[in-house]
């Protein structure tokens, strides 16, 4: 004997995947298309690191740049004169 039940569920995912494409239908009537993007997990430690590393070399390169540091200290000298 075969039992089937009917699962509220999978009429929500039936009824959620109507409306995506309609939404999707609706967009490309409007002359878009899909594209699929890729970026980088800004969750994993490799990112953290690749962060912390560029975030060091620029800090290296903005403090042996005497014309910055001096652009920078007269801006500061502005504000803290208002």
């Amino acid at each position: 004997m075969l039992h089937v039940t009917y699962s509220e569920t999978a009429k929500m995912t039936s009824n959620s995947a109507k409306r995506v494409q309609k939404h999707r239908l609706t967009l490309r009537d409007a002359g878009l298309r899909p594209i699929q993007i890729w970026v980088p997990n800004i969750h994993s430690t490799e990112f953290l690191e690749e962060c912390r590393s560029q975030s060091a070399l620029v800090a290296k390169a903005d403090r042996a740049d005497k014309e910055l540091m001096s652009f920078i200290d007269l801006a500061l000298n502005d504000l803290d004169g208002l």
